[in-house]
């Protein structure tokens, strides 16, 4: 099954990579935000101890983590709105994949709301392990997902519509068999690793900072682990990627980012427990983030395998046209402030760091 998308024949005009920035600046702030409660709720199972501890763990995302996941949904409406052959061509090559983004988002979104509905241990506990798994899955998908954007997915014309493009090793392989395993590269695996690893660091911070007593010093000596796995595992990502799929004329850029992100990451480990720690890994984040983004202009993750000289998809030829790009850059300039507003205040009223002595012995029955 393949959606794709008729591309334009007139070029739009500079809106066309104002919005390319848009769609990077909303996918930043998703990583950056949801990437801590991915951490956490990876580590609810495993950092818990008992049903106390386990509860100061998902109090400690539970005001946020539903909000951040908007930053998700934003994003893809803004890459639908500014660049629908873009999104088409993603959804039709990759809907195995992104299925299993949405099964991880909706176990973890259930198991947040149903593990309370039964005091039972068993009845929490699978909920417990649908959360991690849920939020194991998605950075995992994610993360291989962009890597494969930096080596660039594979296009081809669609056989039956030269204006369409569908993501396909080859043009024999055009709606036949779905673009999946081919993912799995060396490279897109050790992607997905990195941000699993990068977003349980990132969570163990937010709970230096977030919680105190033996949960915070659990998790201040699991971060100098999981954050010197961070450190060699993303420098070996990011030195690959710069080896081998930089283009020249961002060469030298690619390798100040990578430099950037490495020092970012290295003070965040040498500072945990400080704030200072969390803000480097999102520094971190937005470094590594601003990166792929820049790999992917003009072609937006696609190289053209069926011999075309151009690639004839990308930022231009995806977008849409110059009148639809104005109407949504207004609502963006108007609604986005207002998100970031209440982005900001909901974490400034849930600011204060929890732990058990928060939690009543009797409000774990109902809890």
């Amino acid at each position: 099954m393949n959606f794709s998308f008729n591309l334009p024949t007139e070029i739009p005009s500079v809106l066309a990579v104002v919005w390319f920035l848009l769609v990077a600046v909303l996918w930043i702030g998703y990583l950056v935000l949801e990437g801590f409660d991915y951490g956490v709720a990876m580590l609810i199972p495993f950092l818990g101890k008992n049903e106390k501890e386990k509860r100061v763990l998902i109090n400690s995302i539970g005001p946020v983590w539903d909000g951040n996941e908007v930053w998700l949904l934003t994003a893809g409406g803004a890459m639908f709105l500014a660049f629908p052959a873009w999104y088409a061509t993603l959804f039709s090559g990759l809907y195995l994949p992104l299925f299993l983004v949405l099964v991880g988002l909706i176990i973890r979104g259930v198991s947040f709301e149903y593990r309370s509905k039964r005091p039972d241990t068993k009845w929490r506990a699978v909920f417990d392990w649908c959360a991690a798994i849920g939020s194991f899955l998605v950075p995992l998908v994610f993360g291989v997902g962009f890597a494969n954007f930096i080596i660039g997915l594979p296009v081809v014309t669609d056989p039956n519509n030269a204006s369409l493009y569908v993501i396909a090793s080859d043009a024999a392989n055009v709606g036949v068999t779905p673009y999946f395993w081919e993912l799995f590269s060396p490279f897109g695996l050790l992607g997905g690793i990195v941000v699993v690893v990068l977003c349980l660091y990132h969570g163990l911070l937010y709970l230096t900072l977030k919680t105190r007593g033996e949960i915070q010093e659990r998790a201040k000596g699991l971060a100098k682990i999981l954050g010197a796995v961070a450190i060699v595992g993303g420098a070996a990502f990011l030195v690959w990627q710069n080896l081998a799929y930089s283009p020249l004329f961002l060469s030298g850029l690619s390798w100040i980012l990578l430099v950037l992100a490495a020092v970012a990451l290295i003070v965040s480990w040498l500072t945990i427990g400080r704030g200072l720690a969390f803000i480097m890994t999102s520094l971190t984040w937005l470094l590594v983030a601003l990166g792929i983004f820049l790999k992917m202009l003009p072609g937006l993750g696609f190289r053209d395998v069926g011999g075309a000289d151009v690639p004839g998809i990308n930022v231009f030829t995806a977008a849409s046209t110059d009148g639809t790009l104005t109407i949504a850059l207004v609502a963006a300039l108007i609604m986005v402030p207002i998100v970031l507003a209440y982005t900001i205040w909901a974490y400034w009223v849930f600011r204060r760091p929890i732990s058990v002595k928060n939690i009543p012995d009797d409000a774990l029955a109902a809890a």
